[in-house]
């Protein structure tokens, strides 16, 4: 039975056509994917000949023929077997008089070349060339891409094996709510049929099948539970695949709404967010319910990194570092997380910071590896001017993105310019802080005391007068005490970290 939330709308009424909405979007192409098995077989005759709720607002209809078209995906796993398969759906399209296009791919070498196995391999396939294909037929009907739909041939007793298979390997209510009957373009007509219901259907009309000898391999999950279990639990309740039907509807209304709460939680949490980057209020994620804050963190992750394989114990992992106020941890796929300074840092491992190393010519400008800029130039000290007064301004002005320093203390001859050397921090480094009348600090110390994230420290920028000589500035935390402008300076040197453009 259709959930509450696909049956009425916001205000209790019936779903109905769109008003104001461009028959162009009712009339894109719908892909069907075709195996040639019972299920996809009936769903290419139901299309072709009866009506089906393709989820564009209209319920139950007729879809225009010369909307339909036809895909089979040959994965090359079965032989002679799967070029059968391909003969057979062709020539069914052509009964039907449904355009029909073959693809062709060494599944096995894919799974190889990406560490997966060769069902994931499979799915991932056919899902992206259902794609490929419905933009192709959109740019040659001049249809949105929206508009297009790729109908599979999913059942409801497929649903129940995906519940009991996600159960198998451990999930949340996003796994236990098994296959959505709609996930953007892709739109799932046959959730409320059974397999035994379409092949009586082929049966009655004449229509045969082809089978797969794999589907009755219990080395694959899907084939175990299909034989395995689920005879068990018919026996128990021969009305099992209906009621988790039910049961699944609820736990996918009740999933969107969750998804939603963490998606607003997740945009009032972050703090900062780029390639590979999502930092949050670890403080206020601790504060959350945690059926919140465990989506708030997954969805983080896969901003961070959208192939991560994410498992409960990842998620779990990351908040127990959360509420211990700091930790760290890495997650598959190479993304670190660590809780320091108030902050969840969540990066990947291509957003790391790469260190720049270089001279900096004076006057002159370095363009550093993260984007962001260094610039020099030399300024003579006006008659009667405070050279200190003027660096503290300065200093305040810039908020600490820009100092003004004494050349000749920072290493640089003013008559005949000269140049410093820009790096990342390295161990042991050790300043005079400006403002701590001389007394030492470790650099590392500084960033820590800044609230610099570990993974962050990498690209800050360290100025010093030689590849081994002195720290004059650690941009844009602290200059060094020994650069400072005193009464007796007659030329400032002027550095600025500009932002990346």
């Amino acid at each position: 039975m259709p959930s509450v939330s696909r049956r009425y709308g916001a205000l209790g009424g019936r779903f109905e056509r769109p008003s104001g909405r461009p028959d162009a979007e009712l009339a894109g192409p719908v892909v069907l994917m075709v195996s040639g098995g019972a299920d996809s077989t009936a769903l290419l005759v139901l299309a072709a000949t009866s009506t089906l709720d393709i989820d564009d607002g209209r319920g139950q209809a007729r879809i225009a023929r010369e909307r339909l078209h036809v895909l089979h995906v040959n994965h090359g796993l079965r032989g002679l077997d799967a070029e059968e398969d391909e003969e057979f759906v062709r020539d069914l399209a052509a009964r039907y008089g449904i355009p029909c296009t073959i693809r062709r791919a060494d599944v096995a070498a894919l799974a190889a070349r990406a560490g997966d196995n060769v069902e994931n391999a499979g799915r991932e396939l056919r899902y992206a060339e259902a794609a490929r294909l419905a933009n192709e037929l959109c740019e040659r009907t001049g249809a949105p891409r929206s508009a297009a739909r790729i109908l599979t041939a999913h059942t409801a007793d497929d649903r129940a094996e995906t519940f009991f298979m996600n159960a198998i390997r451990g999930t949340g209510a996003a796994g236990l709510s098994s296959i959505p009957r709609r996930r953007n373009r892709i739109v799932r007509p046959l959730l409320d049929r059974t397999h035994e219901e379409l092949c009586d259907l082929l049966r009655m009309r004449g229509i045969v099948w082809r089978e797969d000898d794999t589907n009755a391999d219990t080395r694959y999950l899907r084939a175990y539970v299909r034989h395995e279990v689920m005879p068990v639990a018919r026996a128990r309740n021969p009305r099992v695949v209906a009621n988790l039907a039910a049961t699944c509807d609820i736990l996918s209304d009740e999933d969107a709404y969750l998804t939603a709460v963490a998606g607003r939680a997740l945009r009032d949490l972050t703090r900062r967010e780029g390639e590979g980057l999502v930092v949050l209020d670890a403080a206020r994620l601790a504060a959350l319910e945690v059926a919140v804050a465990r989506r708030v963190v997954r969805a983080a992750l896969l901003a961070v990194c959208p192939g991560a394989r994410l498992e409960a114990r990842h998620v779990a992992g990351v908040l127990r570092a959360v509420a211990a106020g700091e930790g760290s941890l890495t997650i598959p796929m190479g993304v670190s997380a660590r809780v320091e300074h108030g902050l969840l840092v969540l990066r990947a491992r291509a957003g790391v910071p790469a260190p720049s190393a270089a001279w900096l010519e004076v006057p002159g400008r370095l363009e550093l590896a993260d984007g962001r800029a260094l610039t020099a130039r030399l300024v003579e000290v006006a008659p009667g001017t405070d050279p200190a007064a003027r660096a503290r301004a300065h200093a305040q002005e810039w908020d600490g993105e820009s100092v003004l320093l004494d050349a000749v203390a920072a290493g640089v001859d003013p008559a005949r310019g000269g140049r410093l050397w820009v790096d990342a921090p390295r161990p042991g480094d050790v300043l005079c802080p400006l403002g701590m009348h001389g007394q030492s600090k470790k650099v590392s110390d500084l960033l820590g005391e800044a609230g610099v994230p570990l993974d962050d420290r990498a690209a800050v920028p360290v100025t010093r007068t030689s590849p081994t000589g002195e720290v004059v500035w650690v941009a844009p935390i602290r200059p060094d005490e020994r650069a400072r402008c005193t009464a007796a300076t007659k030329w400032l040197l002027e550095l600025t970290l500009l932002s990346a453009s």
